[in-house]
């Protein structure tokens, strides 16, 4: 049988069921391609595996919508006090928002949000060049024209030239708290400063930072400011299926005010609620991820994140003074949160390298980027660093 042929057998509608056992046994092979975090070879992803509470609540309550309140509305009450909780560790008393289903998300609510109030015929708005590429996709979504902001030699936004490219078609400024690529946290008390003076608001796309700077400013890291602590903000996006430990998907967006909910909010009549409005993308919700970061917020309170962003900062530390002791590599900048990244001669070839050798890396951004997870561990990366000085040496 030729390989169009055994596609095409595969992909058809099943007309006989198989049994469960089967069913499994087929996944079970199939799956075996898929890198897992607890084999410790995930080194370059934001999302860890999740925590065995959050599992065990995904279990239980896998049947709640949120995108009907009506017919759940223990769950719509639990995501609200989800996202007060939230708004209480970015320093808001009142929280406006919802779990979704992650930063893309969250970030295209937050220009949907600042385009409507904004009603202007050619909306622009000013990001920084390190800006995930969820914006790439709320711009051809909302017609909504991106303005570059150029970087410092840090890789942090060059605030000066965030000021020079705000014009009247500006419907808003973004700061980055935590950027993909390096865990850079922008100067977000001068971008809000900025925003104040020119009466616009500040999102900080804190995706990745917002469930490590509060942990890491108590434990005595040097970091910015970056939350609703400063006047400017008006919107966070946070992401507990990161840091958070949630299961994926589990996203956050916190508004300073109603009108920016108000602003995104559409009716849906038809629901057991009655008059309903929705300001999420996704109709259907999954509830059960919600309440799993409920349960989490809960369970593991302030300290027990504090104690988890603490091991992954000293590793972060530990791993990037290895790096500057290798021959052939060097770190692309000092780390400021839980992500090292570094760069090498030959960079495609290393990549491939180390990839061969089953690590779930990348290199598509001229450097290797390590994410210290909380599945990622002292020996996973002792490990790693054995291979990669190897690949080194027969360059």
């Amino acid at each position: 049988m030729d390989n169009s042929m055994q596609v095409r057998v595969m992909t058809a509608f099943p007309k006989k069921g198989m049994s469960e056992e089967e069913v499994l046994d087929e996944l079970e092979k199939r799956l075996n391609e898929d890198l897992t975090f607890d084999s410790g070879k995930i080194l370059g992803s934001m999302c860890t595996y999740p925590h065995p509470l959050a599992q065990k609540i995904i279990s239980l309550y896998i049947d709640r919508n949120l995108g009907d309140p009506g017919l759940h509305v223990g769950s719509r009450k639990i995501e609200e006090e989800t996202v007060q909780m939230l708004g209480d560790l970015l320093h808001l008393n009142k929280a406006y928002g919802n779990i979704v289903s992650g930063g893309t998300e969250a970030n295209i609510l937050a220009v949907r949000a600042f385009r409507n109030i904004a009603d202007v015929e050619n909306p622009e708005l000013i990001l920084p060049e390190s800006a995930h590429f969820s914006f790439l996709k709320a711009s051809e979504m909302l017609k909504v024209k991106l303005v570059w902001a150029e970087l410092n030699e840090d890789y942090s936004v060059n605030v000066r030239d965030v000021e020079s490219k705000i014009t009247d078609n500006t419907i808003g400024i973004v700061g980055i708290a935590g950027t993909t690529g390096l865990g850079v946290v922008d100067d977000i008390p001068a971008l809000s400063d900025l925003a104040q003076d020119y009466g616009l608001p500040l999102h900080v796309d804190a995706a990745f930072g917002g469930f490590v700077i509060p942990f890491a400013k108590a434990l005595g890291y040097d970091l910015p400011d970056f939350d609703f602590k400063l006047k400017g903000v008006q919107s966070i996006t946070i992401d507990p299926h990161k840091m958070g430990m949630a299961p994926i998907p589990a996203g956050g967006i916190i508004f300073r005010k109603k009108k920016f909910i108000d602003a995104i909010s559409v009716p849906a009549p038809y629901l057991a609620g009655g008059k309903v409005f929705q300001a999420t993308i996704t109709g259907t919700r999954p509830g059960a991820n919600a309440l799993a970061v409920w349960a989490l917020l809960k369970h593991l309170g302030f300290e027990g994140y504090k104690k988890i962003v603490k091991e992954a900062m000293e590793l972060s530390r530990w791993f990037a003074e290895q790096i500057k002791t290798l021959d052939g590599a060097y770190l692309i900048r000092e780390p400021m949160l839980n992500v090292v990244s570094f760069g090498t001669k030959e960079l495609e070839k290393v990549e491939k390298e180390l990839k061969r050798k089953g690590w779930g890396i990348s290199a598509h951004r001229g450097y290797i980027r390590i994410v210290m997870m909380p599945h990622v561990k002292k020996e996973h990366l002792e490990e790693f660093l054995r291979d990669l000085r190897e690949v080194l040496r027969d360059l």
